[in-house]
């Protein structure tokens, strides 16, 4: 039989070497001879399979693919068949070789597999038949329409629900979302290590050197430093801690950069005075306004009475700081991830709800790097020896000291004027100022789409709610804005309706990560640096696809958009031609303006107003779909809206968010390296990598109800179920199995509803049970598309509405 099996590239070769097989698939072979004796087969060999039936052929195929899927390496070998691991497609191939059709199993596809196995040949030539295997074997996805193409999904922070956000649960996703899973740098084959690059030769510059006047005040206050009989600075700082012990380190720290700045200020006594910052030092302490309990060693905040015992909040954090004694600690694992999770804490602030990117530093013995985060990840400098490049640090903190707004990373185009915060669009040819009534949402996570939403309303007209929401995109995606005006043109109901969109604008042009927040800076150049962990997904027709292509103008066409003028220093590239950066990502500031303000539908005043609202943002859905063409692709929570408002005569429940959504006649994914999404609420065909249809969408209406039922006691009485609050942190594979657990047995089901439903939502269990019933069918997933689940799913909520009892 010829071989088909492809050969192994570098990076699976790398991880099979690393993760023998030993003796993980002896029981197979004892399998595979227990058969031969029950077939008096005496020579148990390869060739014995020619003797076997082709129903005994097809129970060995799925006792092999079973052994295989639960060795720990097929969650580490990436599938060849589209997003995912290995396991996903053997998990994937295993119902069918566990029915009774038997007709349809091609035995020869499995023979080359068996041979190897039985044979002991060496594990890469195992593996490379187990992909051969697959590859060949695994039938397309359930028969999905082939418009629904999609993107490789990935999960960061954001997509936590009622979580108590313990730091364990945190950093396991945060690792991810930054890339920081391991210290081996792009090499290691076994994880992202795609957002975080260190030693970037021109960070200094962009981040740091921008600031006005800092070069010569710099050199000036470093100059006073060593001057005089005891100066400050001789081959070193003066009382530096020798075994760098946190606590001494803080209080040199501390007490050097009240010196610098008292230096600066006699320097430069006419400067322009910005807020009064100062460094605050409490490795020990609570920093307030967080979810969990975080503590922050070192960090700029706004205020000047920073000191050891006041209590201060992460809102007042400008830069955050961490320190670590020993030299070493400078890896991913440690001082980086670290510093990650305070930049976290200062992103998800609603007084810091403009910030584009957030600044922050690592020492690391008497080693300090400077980092920058923002929606695609983080960046660093070179790491410098604070005690032989004095002059450096000298600039480094005056930087932090001096920086304006806009150099920390606030957004620009958001303007203060008499304690006014606006916006300015120019829509149908005219300037419009929309102000800012207050913060709706701000995602918590650090790379991603990163979704804040505000009410506002046009200046001189306070009764017409506005909502205003920016997200970082890919510039591949369809635009939301576009999409929603399509579906307003259309007709469709109960969903946000358009009013306007833009590309945000800071320093005339399009706002961007590569080219606009990081200056041009060339990750290319980056230490750890390596390009086919950044390439996106090639064109295929399963579920990843390439990008559409490259344009001078990364930000896709420019549109009516907000202006700032600031002058700052241009990017040094905003378009390379060469193929390695071309194969970086980039995420681009989109603004959408919507008519219909309400609330997350937990919020919903009663019972029966919540299924009412339900009800209303199924046909909000099923309108979607059907007058424009357009699949949501992210039913959640925060996306189903409810309006109880008498003053608001506009949609009394609707969905938001178009970000993910997708046309019916889409051909190809976008080419974007991920889409993000609630966890609690992804449907599990899903999230074991199904392309997405209608049915999971409904499918997630039904989680969206189970989870509230669980999680709140009535409007705005939230809590943390422990047994529920793994589901934002688990992987997804052990997370759809969960799912599963929940729904496949009636009488389970009910008893876990009982235990779990609060008080308040136990009138429901009948209800959530029967709509349990019908999105799964004999307590399994659907096989077939059915538009008729969406009558029966509001049929199910109109009754519940009716009894007495809810």
């Amino acid at each position: 039989m010829t071989d088909r099996a492809q050969a192994l590239v570098p990076d699976q070769q790398q991880i099979i070497q690393d993760h023998p097989i030993g003796t993980g698939l002896d029981a197979f072979r004892a399998s595979f001879e227990s058969v031969c004796k029950d077939r008096g087969i005496s020579c148990p060999t390869p060739d014995a399979l020619r003797q076997l039936g082709k129903k005994e052929l097809q129970e060995l195929a799925f006792s092999l693919l079973s052994t295989i899927q639960i060795l720990p390496i097929t969650r580490l070998l990436r599938s060849n068949t589209g997003s995912g691991t290995l396991r996903i497609d053997l998990l994937r191939r295993l119902p069918a070789l566990d029915s009774d059709d038997v007709d349809n199993f091609d035995s020869d596809q499995f023979e080359p597999l068996f041979n190897a196995v039985l044979t002991n040949k060496p594990d890469d030539e195992i593996w490379r038949q187990v992909y051969c295997a697959v590859t060949e074997a695994t039938p397309p996805p359930r028969p999905i329409a082939s418009y629904l193409l999609q993107t490789p999904r990935s999960i960061n922070t954001s997509s936590f629900a009622n979580s108590s956000e313990y730091r364990k649960h945190v950093d396991m996703v945060l690792k991810d979302e930054l890339g920081a899973m391991c210290d081996k740098g792009r090499d290691c084959g076994q994880c992202p290590c795609d957002t975080m690059y260190v030693d970037l030769p021109d960070f200094h510059d962009i981040f740091i050197g921008r600031v006005a006047g800092l070069k010569t005040a710099s050199e000036a206050v470093f100059n006073k430093c060593t001057e005089g009989s005891e100066p400050l600075f001789r081959s070193g700082w003066r009382g530096w801690p020798t075994d760098a012990n946190q606590d001494r380190v803080l209080d040199w720290f501390a007490e050097l950069s009240e010196k610098l700045a008292m230096f600066a200020e006699e320097y430069d006594p006419n400067r322009t005075p910005t807020p009064r910052r100062r460094l605050l030092v409490q490795p020990n302490k609570r920093i307030l306004g967080s979810i969990a309990e975080r503590k922050l060693d070192v960090g700029f905040v706004d205020d000047s009475t920073a000191g050891k015992d006041t209590p201060w909040r992460w809102s007042h954090v400008l830069v955050p700081g961490e320190l670590k004694s020993n030299p070493s600690a400078d890896i991913a694992s440690k001082a980086w991830l670290d510093l990650g999770r305070y930049a976290r804490e200062v992103f998800v602030q609603d007084t810091q709800d403009s910030r584009r990117f957030v600044l922050g530093f690592t020492i690391c013995g008497s080693f300090m790097r400077i980092w920058e985060f923002d929606r695609l990840g983080a960046i660093a400098s070179k790491q410098f020896d604070i005690n032989t490049e004095g002059l450096q640090f000298v600039s480094t903190v005056l930087a932090f000291l001096w920086m304006s707004k806009e150099e920390l990373g606030f957004d620009p185009s958001i303007i203060t004027e008499n304690n006014e915060r606006f916006v300015q669009i120019k829509r149908n040819g005219s300037i419009e100022r929309l102000v800012i009534d207050k913060v709706m949402l701000r995602a918590r996570c650090i790379s991603g789409r990163a979704t804040t939403c505000w009410k506002a309303h046009p200046e001189g007209d306070p009764q017409m709610p506005l909502v205003i929401k920016d997200s970082w995109q890919y510039p591949e995606r369809d635009e939301e804005g576009e999409l929603l005006r399509d579906a307003t043109d259309k007709g469709v109901v109960n969903v946000a309706r358009y009013y306007h969109h833009e590309t945000v604008q800071v320093r005339g042009t399009d706002d961007d990560v590569r080219s606009n927040v990081r200056g041009g800076i060339d990750v290319n150049k980056a230490k750890n640096y390596k390009l086919e962990y950044s390439t996106p997904p090639t064109k295929t027709v399963t579920a990843s696809a390439s990008r559409k292509g490259h344009s001078t103008n990364i930000a896709g066409k420019k549109r009516s958009s907000s202006q700032t003028d600031a002058a700052l220093p241009s990017s040094k590239r905003s378009c390379t031609t060469q193929a390695s950066s071309d194969a970086l990502l980039n995420r681009v500031h989109r603004r959408v303006i919507v008519r219909d303000y309400g609330q997350p539908i937990h919020n919903a005043s009663s019972r029966v107003a919540l299924l009412a609202a339900l009800e209303g943002c199924i046909d909000g859905h099923e309108s979607l779909w059907t007058k424009a063409g357009l699949l949501h692709r992210d039913i959640s929570i925060n996306n189903l809206m409810i309006n109880e408002d008498d003053n608001n005569p506009f949609w009394p429940s609707f969905l938001i968010d178009l970000d993910l959504a997708v046309r019916k006649e889409r051909e190809s994914a976008s080419g974007a390296k991920s889409i993000t999404g609630t966890r609690a609420f992804i449907a599990i065909g899903v999230l074991l990598g199904e392309q997405h249809s209608f049915m999971h969408d409904l499918e997630s209406f039904f989680w969206v109800l189970f989870w509230i039922c669980i999680h709140y006691d009535g409007p705005n009485k939230s809590r943390v179920v422990s047994k529920f609050d793994k589901w934002n942190y688990c992987d997804l594979e052990s997370l759809a199995e969960s799912k599963k657990g929940q729904v496949d047995d009636e009488g389970d089901f009910i008893k876990s509803a009982e235990m779990h439903f609060t008080p308040y939502y136990q009138p429901l269990i009948p209800w959530v049970n029967k709509l349990r019933r019908e999105v799964f069918p004999n307590g399994g997933r659907w096989k077939k598309e059915n538009e008729g689940l969406y009558d029966r799913m509001r049929g199910i909520l109109r009754e519940a509405r009716n009894d007495p009892k809810v």
